[in-house]
């Protein structure tokens, strides 16, 4: 059925284009987050936000549902195909061991149906992906080993080239086979989050890469092959009292707006969310930064001595009297690019193992108000989701998604790929 918005006429659910929704979308009224719960005896629990200002549950969290009861607990990437697939990465086998693969579910019937790797040659790892069928491409990224990360973080891992990844790989969207593989080298070690530019014919891309907090720009060359250069790079902070001599910022999540001009990532272990503008796609511009968390605030342990960016190290954040325990890690932009929602889980073996006070008392999920004309970002000091405010349900709250669509999750497909 046609869809009708101010100008925006579209056939089914969504918008024609990432401005169409940047321009028409509406503002978010709840976010869908998954959330890892502390107590092991108890279901990880998927919850539903409320972020409309208007309403009179606004900054609760509503009505938790029981993951378990369907099957699945701490889930990873998941992205629809135009194939009308439900389509969701997979790190390993059964046993632990790293391969890189997609699981593929009908979504009419959420039976599964198979993998879609269709070449016996596979991804060495796994994480993220993202499809471009206009570039007849899907590109995924690498973790590592599940038996391994899942025992914790120990410095010596991610330089075993057998347990951290540290390649980006390209498919053939519709053959589905591993065409290329980039190798990025030691600064590109663990590439996690992965994203096109919106723009459906767009060969551009970025990917975080969090063990040396580098970005990489990916880009298809005129022969159809692909290539990848550094374009950020966060100097690693010279510490004492941490596991190793240097620390570095551990990029865990990116997102780019819709329209295309900036990029956001976070950084768990320094602590910061930055916004870059990226018009100049070889030389993205930092023009907002925020901390939020972290290991090197004024309150721990850790002692910064040399520091490339910051001439002191900064201090603990609360909001609505709340100390932000734990460090930012999951990001959601709205649709207009002017609020940012922020959550404070990355895995749970390694929140223990990094951040246990935020084990202790829960996630929570701040907002950022952004200025998208020039840049920068402010915390909302009246937004405050607490996942430990009932000590008998603590969570670990990650990933956020809205019920109609964001710009971590929606691909848009050009009038020449629409199926």
């Amino acid at each position: 059925m046609p869809e009708t918005s101010g100008q925006h006429v579209t056939c089914g659910p969504g918008y024609s284009s990432p401005r169409d929704a940047m321009l028409h979308g509406p503002r978010e009224k709840i976010l869908y987050v998954n959330c890892i719960h502390t107590d092991p005896n108890k279901p990880d629990m998927l919850a539903t936000v409320d972020v409309d200002p208007a309403s009179s549950t606004y900054c609760q969290i509503l009505e938790p549902e029981e993951m378990h009861k369907h099957g699945v607990a701490t889930p990873h990437t998941a992205h629809c195909s135009p194939t009308g697939e439900i389509m969701i990465s997979t790190l390993g086998n059964p046993s632990g061991d790293a391969v890189g693969d997609f699981l593929c579910i009908d979504s009419n019937t959420l039976e599964i149906t198979g993998t879609w790797v269709k070449s016996e040659q596979k991804a060495k790892f796994g994480y993220d992906f993202w499809y471009q069928p206009y570039h007849d491409t899907l590109i995924a990224t690498e973790w590592g080993v599940p038996n391994v990360f899942k025992r914790g973080f120990s410095a010596d891992d991610p330089e075993n080239v057998e347990v951290y990844g540290r390649s980006l790989n390209f498919y053939s969207w519709k053959n589905r086979t591993l065409q290329q593989v980039i190798n990025l080298g030691e600064e590109g070690t663990t590439p996690l989050e992965v994203r096109f530019l919106h723009e459906p014919t767009s060969n551009i891309g970025y990917v975080g890469c969090a063990m040396h907090s580098a970005v990489y720009k990916f880009q298809k060359k005129e022969d159809g092959t692909w290539t990848a250069d550094k374009v950020i790079k966060v100097p690693a902070k010279k510490v004492e009292g941490w596991i190793t001599p240097y620390m570095s910022g551990m990029i865990t999540d990116i997102l780019v707006s819709l329209d295309d001009k900036y990029l956001y990532f976070s950084n768990w272990l320094h602590g910061d969310v930055r916004q870059y503008d990226i018009t100049d796609r070889d030389h993205p511009r930092l023009v907002g930064q925020i901390f939020l968390g972290g290991s090197v605030l004024t309150d721990s342990k850790v002692r910064v001595i040399e520091d490339q960016e910051l001439e002191k190290q900064p201090n603990p954040i609360y909001v609505k009297g709340r100390k932000l325990d734990g460090s930012p890690q999951m990001l959601q932009l709205s649709l207009d690019g002017t609020r940012l929602y922020v959550t404070t889980s990355l895995f749970k073996p390694w929140d223990q193992q990094f951040y246990a006070e935020h084990v202790k008392h829960g996630s929570v999920m701040v907002k950022l108000n952004v200025d998208i004309k020039n840049g920068g970002m402010k915390v909302d000091q009246d937004f405050l989701i607490d996942f430990g405010s009932d000590q008998s349900d603590v969570l670990l709250a990650h990933e956020m998604r809205y019920p109609g669509g964001d710009c971590t999750s929606d691909i848009w497909l050009a009038e020449e790929t629409k199926l």
